[in-house]
């Protein structure tokens, strides 16, 4: 593990993946000796999250008010808000910015920028509705388009949604797989008698509905952990008939679920890259999930796929593992091997890669 002595200010929230993502990242980083800035937008931290970020050592956690760059209301807005992330930038003394807020890179920063993209509100549009770009997505594409031209450096987490990000914005993105951290293996015990899923239920990107209405002929009950309303009063709120609501469960919670080895299924018509879908996996939970370019890609040969819309595919795929001990007991043990691919030491490794080059560009003058 190649040393990397500096200061890292990185932007992160509460609402999503992105949380797991930048702590994962931070902490596996801190060998390398890189200190981390965690600069927070939108919501405040639960908590548990703010525990979880106060554990880590060389991680100093900054909470903005600001907003999130894809609830900012104008385009005026946007711009005011990447103003003061540069200005916390600069205060913070980074050597480098990581942008997990991508458009927020059209501020003028003293340090290099490298964007992770996670999602987009474009290429969720063109997934869940397959509709053309109108009204507040227009702008808010544009500036994204402008604000990863000016960045050092794109990193995104699948190949599968590098080729979309490529279209939509005519760039070529780092790819770079998410990982986490193993859990400690877990012995004894059957696994649990119940299906599970966990992610934005309001999202309608995670496609919640196609699992509530799956349950009902499911054989074993469905939990679905997540909240049901989203930040701001984003989407519409989610409710269930068949499945049982959990409502938020935090990371410990989560994984303590997941050890129960439940089947883990996933509808998602839009999916970047499914940090929910490792933790299952890094359990030994069997697979269920949808068919779409960015599961193919990550679990081709570990998990069972379903098109994304058919929830009577769903129930029939669940009900094969949970009839069939000996296949769920091969499902599990595959998504186990899988993951191990994913480890967060991998991603934080790729990730100083692009570190190291975003600064000698800078340093050599070079155009990103």
């Amino acid at each position: 593990m190649r040393a990397l002595p500096l200061n890292l200010f990185m932007t992160t929230d509460a609402v999503g993946g992105v949380f797991t993502y930048a702590l994962d990242l931070a902490r596996a980083l801190a060998p390398m000796g890189v200190r981390t800035t965690l600069a927070v937008l939108g919501p405040g931290l639960s908590e548990a999250q703010f525990a979880a970020a106060q554990a880590i050592e060389g991680v100093e956690l900054r909470e903005t008010g600001l907003p999130l760059d894809w609830l900012t209301r104008s385009p005026e807005e946007t711009s005011a808000a990447a103003g003061r992330v540069a200005a916390l930038a600069r205060a913070s003394r980074a050597d480098l910015v990581h942008l997990n807020s991508p458009t927020y890179a059209l501020a003028d920063f003293s340090a290099p920028v490298v964007c992770a993209v996670h999602s987009c509100v474009a290429s969720w549009l063109l997934a869940v509705e397959d509709a053309p770009l109108a009204g507040d997505f227009l702008w808010r594409t544009r500036m994204l388009r402008d604000a990863l031209s000016r960045a050092d450096a794109v990193l995104c987490p699948t190949r599968a949604y590098a080729a979309v990000l490529s279209d939509l914005y005519r760039i070529a993105p780092f790819v770079v797989h998410n990982g986490r951290a193993a859990p400690p293996p877990r012995y004894g015990g059957g696994p649990a008698a119940y299906a599970l899923s966990a992610g934005r239920l309001w999202d309608r990107g995670k496609n919640a509905a196609t699992l509530d209405s799956a349950a009902a002929a499911m054989r074993v009950p469905l939990r679905l952990a997540g909240p049901c309303g989203g930040p701001d009063g984003c989407g519409e709120r989610f409710s269930a008939r068949h499945a049982r609501l959990l409502g938020p469960l935090d990371s410990a919670v989560l994984r303590q679920m997941l050890a129960e080895r439940p089947i883990f299924v996933s509808a998602a018509i839009y999916e970047p890259f499914g940090l929910s879908a490792l933790e299952a996996a890094q359990a030994g939970c069997p697979l269920v999930l949808s068919d779409i370019e960015t599961f193919r890609e990550l679990w081709h040969g570990a998990a069972l796929f379903v098109p994304p819309r058919l929830p009577r595919g769903f129930a029939d795929a669940v009900n094969q593992i949970a009839d069939d001990p000996a296949l769920r007991t091969r499902m599990g043990e595959a998504a186990t091997a899988r993951a191990a691919d994913y480890s967060a030491t991998a991603m934080a490794e790729a990730t100083a890669a692009i570190y190291r080059s975003a600064l000698a560009r800078r340093s050599t003058g070079a155009v990103a």
